[in-house]
């Protein structure tokens, strides 16, 4: 309210600079600045209240604080207000940001904001190609998201310049930054020390008009590492361990912070691949402590001063000695094995020695339809170096990839480089076709044609999911997630069955030979080249630029307020759908052909729940009209419920709404008259994206009640004119028989978000409040 009372803010920014040098946050804002004073001031708050070391977590999370002084801190409990450096969105998300962001009413963003035009650029026939096809099929987003962030000051980096989070790397991220982005990867960051957060959109709202942002105060897995990195062991493989480990849903709730003797083996990238990948076993984020690596890459980057402030402010970027953390767990790097994990989740961890046995054994295809390296996760110099690497040892002996093989530069900075470096052109002489710098394939954006749906098959990839359907839309396709190098050479072999450490192949000259270990530069020897130039800058004034949405538009649609809570309990409620099993949000929200319509409230509700098992019949999409008794799609059936002016209820199993952060699966059953989603348990972003929108997320106090619930009854929630935080809901169930049950619910809410909740969201509650102050 005080935020909103004075107008917006711009926070970090000025008067109060560092005293010892003034040193932008990024070349493309040379006048805002980092502000390591404050940070350690609030620190040095926190640490006296506290009484105890601080773990590296703690000390930038805290060091973050609205108000350090008076903010109630206790890890897994307390809610934290926080103020955040920055904010930046990937365009299938940015989409939803800028038009709740339009309807706040607000003039301009009151922190750094970027917009990252990465995910809506499908893998078809090459890179050139198909970025020129995504520029004339997306022209209206694009247009869209660019006169956007002209308008309301946001950089705006066009289709082409790469994958969002390695562009953060390279050119926002820093040792002690809190960035927030809307995309469940943006931890990739961490690689260079920062706490950089996935949220939805209406979390970046927040941020963007300057209110503070509340994050349930996180606890700390540390991760020992020691020994160190060699042979075909890579960072990658620090992660698919650790996911083996946690499992999908181990880290919620806590963010995990590596340190120990092994962290100093590990490249910069190699650490953000570590962090990137924690988005898969639900941790808040992951972190590394300020060392050497990440002083050569900011330097490299062209940083150094970056690299020079963070040296004067190191102990504040590093865990203090002795301080505790929640759970430890222990890795030697020396004694780490390549892993590959799948099919179907990523934490179904394997050492690449063992996959081939295994997927005899559980009838698992062996022969590799297609390999594929780059994303997010895996497309540094690095990582296409080490390909490289293995890719010249085939050639050298007449080999080519018996696999289709494709490659994702990270960035534009990358593409140009290993094109210039001779990489590209050794990749693609093995039998690699180079994409555009996009996500492509790793979200789903790929026009496959080498199988039909529902045919059985094998790929390998060096990215970070792989769900079912997750990359082609193929519930068939076992996709198996690996490092770049280890991708590269099984898809020379053609086979999970050829393990490169120990096997031979056999080369065009009839003679057998085995693989080396690769080697490659972490970073160019040269400067990085920087390739075309794909930046825009926000103008200094952007009141006078006009933003268009055509009301007849099926890309973009403007929002309409969601109505209010009115103050009664929500009484026969019917079941939309028992969920059976894992349901992430591309089971609740598809994505692949359905991310045109990101910006589209209306259209893209039509793929509502389309891939999540029904409990009553166990098929995706048919459920049971309790009206009609008929069944059909569930976006269908929905709509049917909101004509009749029914409410409704979802019935969720264990983790429900985990992966991608993408805030339509809350959006989506708001839109359709949902108004409480029960489960066994939620990931974090899902969670906070449902109460935002005014959803009411509650879990089984009991979660064998989830038992006691069939697709038939009805449901009521009962006490919510008492709705408080820490007090129980009252669930009545309502058997067809007459029959009826009581049953507790959890939820996690404090008083703001009730607010939301009574408000109808977030973005209703923050317009009040602004009705208010002025």
């Amino acid at each position: 309210q005080h935020a909103l009372s004075s107008g917006v803010r711009r926070y970090h920014v000025a008067p109060v600079l560092c005293q010892r040098a003034k040193v932008a946050m990024s070349h493309f804002e040379p006048n805002e600045y980092i502000n390591y004073e404050k940070l350690e001031k609030n620190i040095n708050i926190v640490r006296k209240r506290l009484d105890r070391p601080l773990t590296l977590s703690e000390k930038i999370v805290y060091g973050h604080l609205d108000d350090p002084a008076k903010q109630e801190i206790e890890r897994g409990k307390t809610y934290l207000r926080l103020r955040p450096d920055r904010v930046a969105m990937q365009d299938a998300t940015a989409q939803m940001a800028m038009l709740q962001f339009i309807s706040s009413g607000l003039p301009k963003v009151a922190v750094p904001s970027t917009i990252h035009c990465d995910h809506l650029i499908e893998a078809q026939s090459g890179g050139e190609k198909d970025l020129q096809r995504a520029k004339d099929i997306n022209q209206e987003v694009y247009n869209f998201l660019s006169t956007a962030g002209a308008k309301y000051g946001v950089g705006f980096w066009k289709p082409g310049s790469g994958i969002i989070h390695q562009i953060i790397l390279e050119n926002y991220s820093y040792p002690g930054v809190m960035l927030i982005g809307t995309d469940s990867h943006t931890p990739n960051g961490g690689g260079l020390g920062g706490i950089c957060i996935g949220v939805g959109g209406a979390d970046a709202v927040d941020v963007m008009a300057g209110i503070p942002w509340e994050l349930k105060c996180p606890k700390v897995i540390g991760v020992k590492l020691t020994g160190k990195l060699s042979g075909w062991t890579s960072p990658k493989d620090v992660i698919l361990k650790v996911a083996g480990i946690l499992t999908v849903k181990g880290g919620t709730g806590a963010i995990i912070e590596y340190h120990g003797p092994g962290v100093d083996s590990i490249s910069c990238t190699g650490m953000a691949t570590i962090c990137n990948m924690g988005a898969e076993i639900g941790a808040t984020t992951s972190i590394f402590p300020y060392n050497e690596r990440m002083k050569k890459y900011l330097g490299k980057t062209g940083r150094a001063d970056i690299a020079a402030l963070a040296d004067e402010f190191k102990q504040h970027l590093v865990p203090d000695s002795g301080c505790q953390y929640d759970q430890v767990i222990e890795i030697n790097l020396s004694e780490l094995k390549p892993h590959i994990n799948g099919p179907f989740t990523p934490d179904l961890a394997h050492p690449v020695s063992d996959i081939g046995a295994v997927a005899e054994k559980e009838g698992w295809p062996v022969d590799i339809r297609v390999g594929l390296i780059g994303s997010c996760t895996n497309s540094s110099y690095e990582d296409m170096g080490r390909s490289a690497a293995v890719a010249k040892q085939a050639l050298a002996h007449g080999l080519k990839c018996k696999s289709k093989f494709t490659i994702t530069p990270g960035s534009e900075q990358i593409r140009a480089t290993i094109e210039r470096d001779g990489y590209a052109k050794v990749l693609r002489e093995v039998g690699g076709l180079v994409l555009a710098n996009a996500c492509g394939p790793c979200i789903g954006q790929w026009d496959r044609k080498d199988i039909k749906k529902g045919e059985k098959n094998t790929i390998v990839t060096s990215y970070n999911r792989n769900f079912t359907g997750r990359n082609d839309a193929n519930p068939e396709t076992h996709a198996f997630v690996t490092s770049p190098e280890i991708v590269t050479a099984l898809s020379i072999a053609g086979t999970l069955k050829f393990n490169p450490e120990t096997d031979y192949l056999t080369g065009a000259d009839g003679k057998k030979f085995k693989l080396e270990a690769p080697d490659a530069d972490e970073l160019p020897k040269l400067e990085f080249d920087p390739g075309q130039d794909t930046y825009q800058y926000p103008p200094k004034d952007g009141s006078g630029q006009r933003v268009d949405v055509s009301p007849t538009s099926q890309r973009l649609q403007l929002l309409e307020p969601f109505d209010k809570w009115d103050g009664k309990d929500l009484e026969d409620m019917l079941i939309l759908i028992k969920v059976k099993g894992k349901c992430t949000t591309d089971h609740i929200s598809a994505a692949g052909p359905w991310l045109k319509f990101r910006g589209h409230l209306d259209n893209i509700s039509n793929n509502l729940l389309i891939g999540a098992i029904n409990i009553e019949n166990g098929k995706a999409n048919s459920v049971r009209n309790a009206l009609t008794q008929e069944f059909g799609p569930v976006p269908d059936t929905a709509r049917y419920y909101k004509k009749m002016g029914v409410k409704w209820a979802v019935i969720g199993d264990e983790n429900y709404g985990e992966g991608s952060s993408r805030e339509h699966a809350a959006l989506e059953p708001r839109h359709l008259g949902g108004r409480v989603i029960i489960t066994k348990s939620f990931a974090r972003i899902h969670e906070t994206n449902l109460k935002k929108q005014g959803l009411l997320p509650l879990t089984f106090a009991d979660p064998a009640d989830y038992n006691k619930i069939h697709p038939v009854d009805k449901l009521s929630i009962v006490g919510l004119k008492d709705f408080a935080p820490g007090k129980p809901l009252k669930c009545i169930i309502k058997h067809p028989n007459g029959s009826q049950e009581t049953i507790m619910l959890n939820h996690t809410f404090n008083e703001s978000q009730i607010e939301w909740f009574q408000a109808g969201s977030a973005l209703n509650r923050m317009k009040e409040l602004q009705q208010k102050s002025s």
